[in-house]
């Protein structure tokens, strides 16, 4: 899905907030970037790579995050709501996709819900990194992009959330989400504002 500019969109009349990301305390959530994915995701493989790259140059740590499920036991609510149309654990689908920008020792946080905070050891790793911001992009936009800010934001954690590394489903759950964001969690960025506030 080919995501519009940050100066586009219906949802800038609520980005009443502006602010870059300090390097120094930042680090990049780069959310399930998996081969299930990957139609809604290659369109913004640039953007995602872009954001990858920047945020190396500026010496912010990259977290890499997968969804998946190894037994009927993690399942939860997402067995029911998507009808057993789950990402499984060891198949190829669940595999982070052989195009990012990725490197050997980056870090991957397996998840298995909406949430990267959730019964993950997200938080933990983001303190011990001295970590007083984080930078979400990845897919989908409105559902574990969206769910990782709001966990970051109640757990005290100032977030930015990229506006054309983010896919989804549709435009308007796109939309929806910026809009969401822009008004209660989040400072809106994209690769420029990135390359401007890290002077790139």
């Amino acid at each position: 899905m080919a995501t519009k500019s940050l100066t586009s969109s219906s949802y800038t009349k609520f980005e009443v907030r502006k602010r870059n990301p300090n390097p120094k305390s930042s680090v990049l959530l780069v959310i399930d970037m998996q081969n299930y994915f990957s139609s809604m995701a290659k369109p913004i493989l640039p953007a995602i790579n872009a954001t990858i790259d920047l945020c190396r140059h500026a010496s912010i740590p990259v977290i890499f995050t997968r969804h998946c499920h190894k037994s009927p036991a993690d399942y939860g609510m997402l067995a029911e709501w998507w009808d057993g149309d789950l990402v499984f654990d060891g198949t190829p689908a669940a595999e982070l996709m052989p195009e990012l920008a990725r490197r050997p020792e980056d870090e991957v946080v397996e998840k298995r819900t909406y949430g990267a905070f959730t019964g993950t050891h997200l938080e933990e790793r983001l303190r011990e990194l001295g970590a007083e911001e984080v930078i979400v992009c990845g897919v989908m936009t409105n559902l574990c992009c969206e769910t990782t800010a709001r966990e970051a934001f109640v757990r005290g954690f100032r977030v930015f959330f990229s506006a054309d590394a983010t896919a989804t489903a549709a435009a308007e759950l796109h939309d929806a989400t910026l809009k969401n964001m822009a008004y209660g969690f989040a400072y809106l960025v994209d690769c420029d504002r990135l390359r401007d506030a890290f002077s790139v």
